[in-house]
């Protein structure tokens, strides 16, 4: 029998002892042995829950335990989280994890502590919830050179997108329908900035080019500024609009961002709606992949808890080997990345283009009949640097909403 021990009773918490309450017989079959929860620590009590008579509020006695083989970090935040995983680690207990806040910032140094005390601490739910992604690119897709991975990971923000292409409504709206209905915290600050993409688009890139990727290099802008005018010229041009979190190698290259963009009904990520994720991956050999689900969610995200769980029982004083160096990767400026560009500017399209020309060179405008006082234009392919040149030489822009182009 393995005992665990599982560090909060919260959203995740909850779910992990629920899941391997559901399906306990089938998870201890896959496991080889009988898994059972010992401790719960949180700071509460639960006295109309049966998990009270499992519940603890000191650290020390799940740490002092040696039959405790197995923590499960599932707190948030990066303390008191980065403390007890360390300590569990340090006191030869294997741990796992959904802490993309944590496992951002401090993943290469746990998993190292980790390699050198044959444990493991593996993070599945980290990044896509319930989504499998870690583990195919740890091992399904270690025969290929990944170049690019693109992913809607943020069911908030896909959730308010998806209501405002729909309804044509305005984020402050759609917002508070979604923090009516669960789908975003009271503070969505995280989310709606692109804070939480950010976060877990760092863990995947660092997992996929064997290096670390530093969450606070990675330029990130969120949805906050999108408008119901800026979803009328994407109905116009049969488009949508995602937060996407990419990163890319060109070259020996690497650049990484967060932020809105424009995607064609072509776009494999194109018909990614509500509170659904999905992760698009390509390799030098495979070609194009895509990992889709819930990338949120109790039951979700504690499912893929437990499954990386049932890979340490199973690994058990084997360490299983994760692609993720200790050098740092730099980022490139994205000043040099390159792509097209929704341009929305003041002035009329008979009246005004000549002036957009002059400056961005051949564009192709676009008219909305309902919004007078402006219309907006796509650019040709330029760099990002290029584009904020040419947009404060011209002096009349309102905004601008990039143009994603597969593999561009």
């Amino acid at each position: 029998m393995t005992q665990i021990a599982v560090l909060g009773y919260g959203t995740v918490g909850s779910g992990v002892v629920e899941v391997l309450k559901t399906n306990h017989e089938s998870i201890c079959r896959k496991a080889g042995q009988e898994i059972n929860i010992k401790y719960v620590l949180d700071l509460r009590d639960f006295p109309e829950d049966p998990i009270q008579k499992k519940i603890v509020h000191d650290y020390d006695i799940i740490l002092n335990d040696p039959e405790v083989r197995i923590v499960v970090e599932v707190m948030g935040g990066v303390e008191p989280a980065y403390t007890f995983t360390k300590k569990a680690l340090l006191a030869g207990k294997s741990v796992c994890t959904s802490n993309k806040e944590l496992v951002a910032r401090h993943g290469a140094e746990l998993l190292a502590l980790a390699k050198e005390r044959k444990l493991n601490y593996l993070f599945e739910a980290s990044c896509g919830g319930g989504i499998p992604i870690i583990r195919p690119l740890n091992s399904s897709l270690t025969a290929d050179q990944i170049d690019e991975i693109t992913g809607i990971l943020n069911g908030t923000t896909n959730y308010i997108l998806t209501k405002m292409i729909q309804e044509g409504s305005d984020f402050d709206d759609v917002l508070k329908q979604a923090q009516a209905l669960g789908y975003a915290e009271r503070n969505p600050e995280a989310d709606v900035e692109g804070y939480d993409a950010c976060r877990k688009i760092a863990i995947l890139s660092s997992l996929a080019f064997d290096g670390y990727v530093d969450y606070e290099d990675i330029y990130t802008e969120g949805i906050t500024r999108i408008t119901a005018e800026d979803i009328r010229y994407a109905n116009a041009l049969g488009m949508t609009i995602k937060l996407l979190a990419y990163s890319r190698k060109v070259d020996g290259h690497f650049y990484a961002m967060v932020a809105p963009f424009l995607l064609g009904p072509n776009d494999p990520l194109y018909s990614v709606n509500g509170v659904f994720n999905a992760i698009f991956v390509h390799g030098n050999v495979l070609g194009d992949a895509m990992f889709y689900g819930s990338g949120a969610g109790k039951l979700p995200t504690a499912s893929a808890v437990v499954a990386d769980v049932v890979d340490e029982v199973k690994h058990e004083g084997k360490n299983i080997p994760v692609c993720w160096g200790q050098e740092k990767l730099a980022l490139d400026d994205i000043k040099g990345s390159r792509r097209r560009f929704l341009v929305r500017v003041k002035g009329e399209p008979d009246k005004d283009l000549s002036s957009v020309e002059a400056v961005f060179g051949h564009v192709d405008p676009i008219n909305v009949p309902e919004l007078s006082g402006e219309f907006a234009f796509v650019t040709g392919v330029i760099s990002e640097g290029e584009y904020e040149e040419k947009a404060e030489k011209l002096g009349t822009v309102i905004s601008r909403i990039r143009v994603r182009h597969l593999h561009a």
